[in-house]
C-alpha cells in the first residue's frame, strides 16, 4: 500500500500537465504528501486540494470519540465494498504524483524506495473521492496488485493511468472504470535511498 508520494509540480503546472483549470488554493502544499494532509486532485475539470483519506470514526477504550483515521487506500477488488461503492461510482479523480514510496528492508531499519516514470515529471494514479464532515473533500489512492518491479517490495501498489485512460476513469460507466484497474505494465524508475521510513521527530 501507499502511504507517502512526492508533487514536485506547482497547481499551474498540474493543470497545464491535464489540461484543466487551476483552482486557487491560497497556499502551496507539500511536496512529500502524508494520509490525512491535503494535496492536489483533478476532479470536475480542475485541480483542487482534497484531504488524503476518507476518515473512519474511532472510539477510545471507553467509548470516548478519537480522532478519525485516514483511510487513504482502496484495494481495487474492494470497490463495490459499501465504504468505497458509492464514491466508485459516483466520484472519481486522478492524482498527480511525481514518485511514490513503499518501505524496504527488515523491521526497525525499513528505508524508502521511490517509484516514478521515466523521463517524466508527472503521471496520474487513479482516485476516488467524497465530502466528509470532518475535513471537506477527501481522497483515496486505488491500489492493485503490483507488478513485477514493486513486487519485489510490496504486494500491491497504485493504479497508474496512462492518458488515454483518463477519459474513461474520469467519466466513463464503473464497469469500464473497473476494467482498468489492472498492474501498470510499463517501465518505472527505481530509486533505492538511505533514508529511514520513519523520520524521528526534528529529524
Amino acid at each position: 500500500m501507499c502511504n507517502l508520494y512526492q508533487v514536485k509540480s506547482s497547481h499551474t503546472e498540474i493543470a497545464d500537465f491535464f489540461d484543466v483549470i487551476a483552482e486557487d488554493f491560497g497556499a502551496n502544499t507539500a511536496q512529500e504528501v502524508y494520509p490525512g494532509y491535503p494535496a492536489p486532485v483533478v476532479a470536475d475539470g480542475k485541480v483542487q486540494s482534497m484531504h488524503w483519506g476518507f476518515p473512519l470514526q474511532r472510539k477510545g477504550a471507553k467509548g470516548q470519540p478519537l480522532k478519525p483515521k485516514p483511510v487513504n487506500n482502496t484495494r481495487s477488488d474492494k470497490l463495490e465494498s459499501f465504504f468505497w461503492r458509492y464514491s466508485f461510482e459516483e466520484r472519481r479523480c486522478l492524482i498527480p504524483v511525481t514518485s511514490f514510496a513503499e518501505a524496504e528492508g527488515p523491521k526497525g531499519r525499513m528505508t524508502r524506495t521511490w517509484f516514478s516514470m521515466p523521463d517524466a515529471p508527472l503521471f496520474a494514479t487513479a482516485g476516488i473521492w467524497r465530502d466528509t464532515d470532518e475535513w471537506g473533500a477527501a481522497y483515496s489512492m486505488v491500489m492493485t496488485e503490483a507488478n513485477a518491479q514493486v513486487a519485489v517490495v510490496h504486494n500491491r501498489m497504485p493504479l497508474i493511468l496512462p492518458p488515454e485512460a483518463w477519459s474513461a476513469w474520469l467519466n466513463g460507466s464503473p464497469a469500464e472504470a473497473y476494467d482498468l484497474c489492472v498492474p501498470f505494465s510499463g517501465p518505472l524508475e527505481v530509486d533505492r535511498t538511505d533514508t529511514p521510513w520513519f523520520r524521528r521527530k526534528g529529524a
